[in-house]
């Protein structure tokens, strides 16, 4: 199953720049991702020493009393990774953003990519854009 971070597009004008993270968890919250259940979309990824980790994602666990399901998780990544992230990430003044969660196999994975954050501004813009694009597309499909 996968899960995308539908927000991410349009709070952060993403680079490209992506690489594929393992997740630390627990048994219930794994169960929860295979069946569906999760949401990205107020979660980040931050560096904390030599680690990332990935905070505010919401992912619920079915049957476990006291949970807090959107507690810190760490990331699983080579040092090397983390080190490349966290070098572009300060020179370029990037955020780590997670677009996407998913099970590859038996493994749940978790697709980070750099972004920068978009300015108010730019936001209405690109909404703009959309809405004239769509009023484009429409005309066109009622003159056939």
């Amino acid at each position: 199953m996968r899960l995308f971070n539908k927000k991410a597009r349009f709070e952060y004008e993403l680079t490209g720049e992506g690489v594929e993270a393992g997740l630390s968890l627990k048994g219930a919250e794994a169960k929860s991702i295979r069946e569906g259940r999760g949401d990205l979309s107020q979660s980040f990824a931050k560096v904390m020493g030599n680690e990332i980790y990935l905070v505010n994602a919401n992912i619920p666990a079915q049957g476990i009393e006291k949970y807090d399901s959107t507690r810190t998780r760490k990331l699983l990544l080579h040092r090397g990774e983390i080190l490349a992230l966290a070098t572009k990430m300060k020179q370029k003044k990037l955020q780590i953003v997670p677009i996407r969660l998913y099970n590859k196999g038996r493994l749940i994975k978790l697709y980070l990519e750099l972004g920068k954050p978009k300015r108010q501004f730019e936001k209405k813009e690109a909404t703009k854009r959309k809405d004239i694009q769509r009023d484009i597309e429409m005309e066109f499909r009622s003159k056939d």
